[in-house]
């Protein structure tokens, strides 16, 4: 069974990860615990080119984080208070939510965009 949970933005990452893939994360940490939000490939493998290009889905994933937390720029993400709906001990962050507004993010959401570059 999923809960909310309430919990503040520690940090986050927006680059390259080990494998080359450009990602983000945001690294929650509420009441007793911690966990990392994110991790989805926000480029694509393109043949003619031979490297990775910026997807129209990585770009709604950032969109969709400032667009639901109602902020502007990235750098504004630490602190922020926020709610995050989790599979439980060992599960994973389904989604995020503002504080105080019924405003969600929830990846799977962004389907029609995942590959399109």
């Amino acid at each position: 069974m999923n809960r909310i949970e309430n919990c503040r933005i520690k940090s986050t990452m927006l680059g390259n990860e080990d494998h080359g893939i450009f990602t983000c994360y945001l690294y929650l940490e509420g009441d007793g615990w911690g966990c990392g939000f994110g991790g989805y490939a926000m480029d694509v493998w393109t043949e003619p080119k031979k490297r990775r290009v910026g997807s129209a889905y990585g770009m709604e994933f950032i969109k969709a984080i400032l667009r639901t937390l109602e902020l502007e720029r990235w750098e504004q993400l630490p602190g922020v208070l926020l709610r995050a709906e989790t599979e439980g001990v060992g599960g994973k962050i389904v989604r995020i939510g503002h504080y105080m507004k019924d405003k969600w993010f929830n990846p799977a959401e962004l389907k029609e965009f995942e590959h399109i570059a």
